[in-house]
């Protein structure tokens, strides 16, 4: 046998070795989007206007403190419905990475865009949603996940859904925890 193929019949076996034991830095990084309800809810100051409904004190702290459980997460974009709530949850977040806030809309065909936007994330980068407590299992569902809980309650606010986009075009998959203050 010429020395040649005695070398390759010996660096394939070693090769195939190689890719079996390759760190997990090899494989393609998932997108990952966590998706939250807006915190806890103020008065509404104006009938007239209430998509302008601000954050509670309590709603203050809460936004603070999705901050604090995401500062090690590689946030590149923050996405919010157009109301001061949802804004206010998702600001602090924004300002530490220096981010401004990009409106979507909630109903069955924004969600749908936004999805599509969100898959444009660089693999291994993450994003924030802010939504509503009837349209964040929704949120998950356009992403192309099964609802980890079967609904969220008017006064529940300390969800924090984690939903992973594989790079390989595989299934969504989507965990649920939970952060800050519960009540």
């Amino acid at each position: 046998m010429p020395p040649m193929l005695r070398l390759l019949g010996l660096l394939l076996p070693l090769l195939g070795v190689l890719a079996f034991v390759a760190p997990d830095s090899a494989k393609p990084k998932a997108i990952t989007v966590y998706v939250v309800r807006h915190a806890e809810k103020g008065a509404l100051l104006d009938p007239q206007q209430p998509n302008e409904q601000p954050l509670s004190e309590a709603g203050l702290l809460r936004a603070g403190e999705l901050a604090l459980t995401l500062r090690k997460a590689p946030i590149v974009a923050v996405y919010s419905t157009d109301t001061k709530r949802t804004r206010d949850t998702g600001t602090p977040l924004a300002t530490a990475r220096k981010l401004s806030i990009e409106p979507y809309k909630s109903d069955a065909p924004g969600l749908a865009a936004l999805a599509t936007r969100i898959r444009q994330t660089p693999p291994g980068k993450a994003v924030l949603v802010v939504g509503h407590s009837n349209t964040v299992l929704e949120t998950i569902e356009a992403l192309g996940a099964v609802r980890p809980v079967k609904a969220i309650a008017d006064n529940e606010f300390s969800y924090l859904f984690e939903v992973k986009l594989p790079a390989n075009g595989g299934p969504a998959t989507a965990t649920v925890r939970r952060y800050g203050a519960v009540k």
